[in-house]
């Protein structure tokens, strides 16, 4: 959803993320759903209410700031939501793998 595409010659990588916020009032919030299914994973899988937490408010500054026209547009291809949740939930789960 975050970095699936690139333009030749242009370092940034965006996603579908980037591409569906571009749609007027509803691209944000689309992007919710997916943003929120890797939440619930965590929840599912057991990590720590701090990692959910820290997720949540990645999630809720993506949206929120991506209503804003043109710079959510910006801000979503530069934020990355979903790769930094990922990475919140690789973290928690492997710290609380090695607590056992």
């Amino acid at each position: 959803m975050d970095a699936r595409f690139q333009i030749p010659g242009i370092p940034v990588r965006f996603g579908l993320d980037g591409l569906i916020g571009l749609i007027p009032g509803i691209g944000d919030t689309i992007n919710l759903g997916v943003a929120g299914y890797i939440v619930l994973e965590g929840v599912r899988l057991g990590a720590r209410k701090r990692a959910i937490l820290h997720m949540i408010f990645n999630i809720f500054l993506d949206w929120f700031i991506g209503l804003i026209p043109l710079i959510g547009d910006i801000f979503d291809v530069t934020w990355k939501g979903n790769l930094r949740n990922i990475r919140i939930l690789q973290k928690a789960l492997s710290n609380q793998a090695s607590d056992l």
